[in-house]
Formats: structure tokens, C-alpha cells, sequence
């Protein structure tokens, strides 16, 4: 049912009275801390790369790394919100059995949450796609700053997925893996990518243990989520959805808050 109630924690704490909850958050979490999503209520239209773009050839790896260069520092910088400390507290508290993000910023350990499930990765971390070794965000932006001095200073606007909004990238020079000179690809779930088999595994196996499923900014546009809001509604588990605007959910939901995550958390 829609909330209509004028104070949705109430109806929260009503509904969850005496149930852990596993939390699944997606963007609307991460924008208090400026980092933009894909599709809020304002949100402009954009097209992100796709895997398949990406592995294309080194015309598009260059693009997407020439405009990822300069994002890197947005995104580094970011700052844990209200709803990130909140949820940490109740997890201090006792009151989560686990958490899966489906944002790749890394917010929610910052915050202090231990054990959060990356289900789409990491932007601060990059992986080799010849050798498959793994190393961090920031080592390569070392790297790619010493090829292209002053490119990170740039300025344009960002896109949600962590880089910036650039045309002319012809000129930035690219760096392969330092122990393969293989393609480097950040180690995230692009569009078009399957998450991988064990991390779905896990996700599962935390559903069914949960007592009740609550999500937060989260449009349930992909499968990689809204899999997780079926199997919740066919365990018979309560599940509540907390989203500024309509999700693929909202049907499956106990109890659906059109509110933003931290005011709602407060409240908690």
C-alpha cells in the first residue's frame, strides 16, 4: 500500500516491529552526497557506456577514461550522508541482518558499515581484463595524471557513473595494466555486464534469512534488484520501498514512501 501516513518512520517501525531487516540500497541514498543519479524525479536523460562499447577497442577506452580521469576526483571525495551514518547505526544497534548496495561508491563502509555486499563492485578499484589482477582507483589516477598533466583539472559536469561530461578526448593517452599492459576497466558492473554468479549467490542466501526486505533510493529499474524484491514477496516477508518516485517494485511492497532516504532514516 502507498503510505499516506504524515510520518512514514511510524509506519516504518509499525510494519518492522520485532524484524531484523536486510537493507538494498541503490542511488537515492548516495545523492545527498552529490553524487548524481540516473533516475530521479529530476534526473536528466543520459546514456552510459556499455559493456559491449567498452570493449569494443581502444577509441571508446579512451573516451571513457579521458572523462573518468576527471570524475575520479568527484567521486573520491564524496562524503558519507545522513542515510549512510543512520544505517550504520542500525547495524551497530542489531537492527539489520545485512545490507546490499547497488551503488558502487563505496559510502557505506566509509560510513562504517561492515560487510556490505557491492552487488555491481567498486569504483575505486580498476581490474586488468587480460590477467585479471585488481589494483585501486587511485594508483592509476597517479598514473593517467603523469600521461596527461592538467587533464583532471578540467571542468565539466558529471554523469552518475562517475566520470564527466566531455567531447573532445582524442588526445588522452590510456595506461594498460602495470602487470600485464592488458586493458584496465573499472571493477564495476557496467550496463549490458551480468553481475557475477557467487555475489548473486550471496544476495540470495540473504533473502532467504531475512525477516523483512526494506529498500532505499532505489527505481528497481534493473533485474539485478528487482530479483531481489520477487523473492522477498515470495518468501512472504514484509517488504517496504523508500524512493522519491514510482519504482518497478511499488507492487510487490507492503509499503511504499515516496520520501527521500536520510528524513525517512532520520526518523528510524
Amino acid at each position: 500500500m502507498p503510505a499516506t501516513e504524515t510520518r512514514p518512520a511510524e509506519a516504518i517501525a509499525a510494519l518492522l516491529d520485532g524484524r531484523t531487516s536486510l537493507v538494498l540500497t541503490g542511488a537515492g541514498v548516495s545523492t545527498d552526497s552529490g553524487i548524481p543519479d540516473y533516475r530521479g524525479p529530476n534526473s536528466p536523460a543520459r546514456q552510459p557506456m556499455t559493456f559491449q562499447d567498452f570493449v569494443s577497442g581502444p577509441a571508446l577506452q579512451q573516451r571513457y577514461w579521458a572523462r573518468a580521469h576527471i570524475g575520479w576526483q568527484r567521486m573520491a571525495g564524496a562524503e558519507p550522508n545522513a542515510a549512510h551514518l543512520a544505517l550504520a547505526r542500525l547495524q551497530n544497534e542489531g537492527s539489520l541482518s545485512g545490507l546490499i548496495t547497488q551503488n558502487v561508491d563505496g559510502l557505506h563502509e566509509r560510513a562504517g558499515h561492515g560487510g556490505a555486499v557491492d552487488l555491481h563492485g567498486r569504483i575505486d578499484r580498476v581490474i586488468s581484463l587480460r590477467c585479471r589482477d585488481v589494483s585501486t582507483r587511485q594508483e592509476l589516477h597517479g598514473r593517467l595524471s603523469l600521461l596527461n598533466p592538467g587533464h583532471a583539472d578540467r571542468v565539466a559536469d558529471f554523469a552518475p557513473d562517475g566520470d564527466a561530461l566531455l567531447e573532445d578526448t582524442s588526445r588522452f593517452r590510456t595506461a594498460g595494466c602495470a602487470n600485464c599492459d592488458g586493458v584496465l576497466k573499472p571493477d564495476v558492473v557496467f550496463f549490458g555486464e551480468n553481475v557475477p554468479k557467487d555475489r548473486v549467490a550471496q544476495c540470495i542466501g540473504l533473502i532467504e534469512e531475512a525477516e523483512s526486505l526494506l529498500v532505499l533510493g532505489s527505481s528497481l529499474q534493473v533485474m539485478s534488484g528487482l530479483r531481489f524484491v520477487r523473492q522477498a514477496r515470495k518468501r512472504g516477508i514484509p517488504v517496504v520501498i523508500v524512493n522519491r518516485g514510482i519504482t518497478r517494485g511499488d507492487d510487490l511492497a507492503d509499503l511504499k514512501i515516496d520520501a527521500g532516504c536520510a528524513e525517512t532514516l532520520r526518523g528510524l
